[in-house]
């Protein structure tokens, strides 16, 4: 568990702008992620994350909820079906639903504490140290 960051209402959106969210409730656990699906969908080293209650999502775009893409037996990611921007993950059962920094526009609040998969992470890039409390 890291130190939760306000609980102001934040709007985020794909690369077209048909998916759009607002989420509120505390953004929890800002970290980087290496994994190898990460690295595929991204088509980067890394993607960034935070998490906010599932309860606490409203789909508000005119293309609705996005498209959902199984990643691991267990969770899906969200796309946008129009541009293919990836804008969040969820696992099955979870409270809470993972948006990517980007979606929301990278708000200079939400500065990841970790990275996650840090054995395939690209030996060319510094890691984010565990700043967790």
């Amino acid at each position: 568990m890291t130190t939760p960051i306000s609980t102001t209402s934040r709007t985020g959106r794909c690369q077209c702008g048909d998916i759009r969210f607002e989420v509120g409730g505390e953004a929890d656990y800002v970290h980087l992620c290496s994994c190898v699906d990460c690295q595929y969908l991204s088509g980067g080293p890394v993607m960034s994350w935070v998490s906010f209650p599932l309860d606490a999502l409203k789909w508000t775009g005119a293309g609705g909820e996005p498209n959902w893409h199984n990643t691991w037996p267990d969770s899906r990611r969200g796309f946008c079906p129009m541009c293919g921007s990836q804008v969040c993950a969820l696992d099955d059962g979870a409270t809470s639903i993972a948006v990517t920094l980007s979606a929301l526009g990278n708000p200079p609040d939400l500065v990841p504490v970790n990275q996650s998969f840090r054995e395939t992470a690209v030996p060319w890039l510094p890691q984010v140290p565990d700043t967790r409390n």
